[in-house]
């Protein structure tokens, strides 16, 4: 029932997302990314159509868990022009989400997407916040949906006992995150203290210790 599901979800998803891209209108039948090319354009550039292949539209990396066992307990899989590049024009991309049990997808925006999620396994808690500061949230099961409009703040936090995930889509072919803590307390260089210190109504001890806790793992 859940494949069934899941699968009218691609189907719309690809048929909305596809009628209404949020990237520019693809202007030729298929433009395969040329991911080594130097060329820098808004996208990437195509390369030769003689040369694609159906490896070109192919990905096979959401078909297995990925692995949960970090700082937050949760894995973005990313299905995008970068791992398809038969994506590059189209203005669409997946994405699966695993949770280990109390994993969360803290607080991000995606600067050039909307998001909607289909549960495949578990329950979890999601929610966005308005530019008013208000905040829509709910908990979704298997087989449910939820959307996240673009560019607002929002998370899923899975406060089950078992793993959860989900498959996500977005109308880009690259949707971009920003990740709200790793934005602001793992930039490099690094945002000033000052910033932080002001802005959270904390002290400088707080703030680097926050930062420590972030800091990318050599």
């Amino acid at each position: 029932m859940a494949a069934a599901i899941l699968a009218v979800f691609v189907m719309t998803f690809a048929m909305v997302f596809g009628n209404s891209a949020a990237d520019p209108d693809l202007l030729q039948d298929i433009c395969v990314a040329d991911l080594t090319s130097a060329t820098k354009v808004n996208g990437f550039a195509c390369k030769d159509a003689a040369n694609a292949t159906a490896e070109d539209f192919f990905f096979a990396g959401l078909a297995k868990p990925g692995l949960t066992n970090n700082t937050f307990g949760s894995l973005v899989t990313a299905a995008n022009v970068q791992k398809i590049p038969g994506l590059n024009t189209l203005g669409v991309s997946l994405a699966r989400i695993d949770y280990a049990p109390g994993g969360i997808n803290p607080p991000h925006t995606h600067p050039r997407a909307t998001e909607i999620v289909f549960v495949l396994e578990g329950a979890l808690n999601v929610g966005f916040i308005t530019t008013a500061n208000k905040l829509i949230s709910k908990t979704i099961s298997k087989g449910e949906v939820f959307v996240f409009p673009k560019g607002l703040v929002h998370f899923q936090k899975n406060n089950g006992k078992v793993p959860a995930a989900v498959i996500a889509g977005f109308n880009s072919q690259l949707q971009g995150t920003a990740n709200i803590a790793l934005t602001l307390f793992a930039a490099t260089p690094p945002v000033a203290d000052d910033v932080l210190t002001t802005t959270f109504q904390v002290g400088t001890k707080q703030i680097e210790k926050i930062k420590s806790r972030l800091a990318p793992k050599n």
